[in-house]
């Protein structure tokens, strides 16, 4: 898959999520939302729900917080279960959305330990917020900005996390590049995220509304390895772990940044 995207097609892709996350947001306080899987739409079926949402979450982490923001996870995943988080630990959460890895994370990093979130869309800033208070997180900061220029400065954190948002992005090396960028030497990329069969049809491909729905937009495995290699990343790993279309699965990706 070519990971180049011309300027108008990536302002409309951003557009389309930003609207469809915008909208997912907004549902999230009546009920289970998602946008991944199905072109967007913000309820899940019971077919999504196996393997989208809250549902990937250990149901000890769900009740601990808001539940808010667990009805507005959108991810394939639980980032946070694989990145061994340690205490003391600064992490950033790649489109945070909601807010639930940001928080679970500033559980698992304690509070000598800081977690931020990072999202682009006004509603899904305001939920995480509300979660974050509602939570008494005083080691939380969710900002607004682009994964791909990330707001914060060079080697200042020590894990980049993300559920299901990378295959989002129209310029993914800009995405990955950034996330090299604020790691700290030895920092570690641990995400979960769609990738797409090398046979993923044109047709799919084609489709905003299943780039919006986490599949049209996917690297696949061979891709993710060579841009992660190319952005300065060592010890790649990427694991399927369950199968979210039937041209796509999601996937645990890990990488280190080489130390000094």
């Amino acid at each position: 898959m070519s990971t180049d995207t011309n300027t108008s097609d990536a302002e409309e892709i951003r557009a389309a999520v930003r609207d469809t996350y915008a909208a997912a947001a907004r549902s999230a306080g009546a009920s289970d939302a998602s946008c991944c899987g199905d072109g967007g739409s913000t309820a899940l079926t019971d077919e999504q729900r196996a393997v989208f949402g809250a549902g990937l979450y250990a149901d000890g982490d769900r009740a601990a917080l808001p539940d808010q923001a667990a009805l507005a996870s959108l991810g394939c995943g639980n980032p946070t279960a694989v990145a061994e988080l340690h205490p003391g630990e600064t992490v950033l959460d790649l489109g945070s959305g909601g807010g639930i890895d940001v928080l679970l994370s500033a559980r698992r990093v304690g509070p000598d330990g800081f977690a931020y979130g990072l999202d682009m869309t006004d509603e899904m800033l305001a939920l995480a917020r509300a979660n974050a208070a509602e939570a008494g997180a005083a080691n939380v900061e969710v900002v607004k900005g682009e994964i791909e220029a990330i707001p914060l400065p060079d080697d200042a954190v020590d894990v980049v996390i993300s559920n299901c948002v990378i295959n989002l992005s129209a310029d993914k090396p800009r995405v990955l590049a950034e996330a090299a960028r604020v790691l700290r030497p030895g920092g570690r990329f641990a995400v979960t995220d769609v990738v797409a069969d090398e046979g993923m049809s044109a047709s799919t491909r084609a489709d905003l509304a299943q780039w919006a729905g986490c599949v049209a937009g996917a690297l696949t495995v061979a891709d993710y390895e060579r841009e992660l290699a190319a952005a300065g990343f060592v010890e790649i790993e990427i694991d399927e772990t369950h199968r979210v279309h039937a041209e796509a699965g999601s996937a645990i990706v890990r990488a280190r940044k080489p130390a000094a």
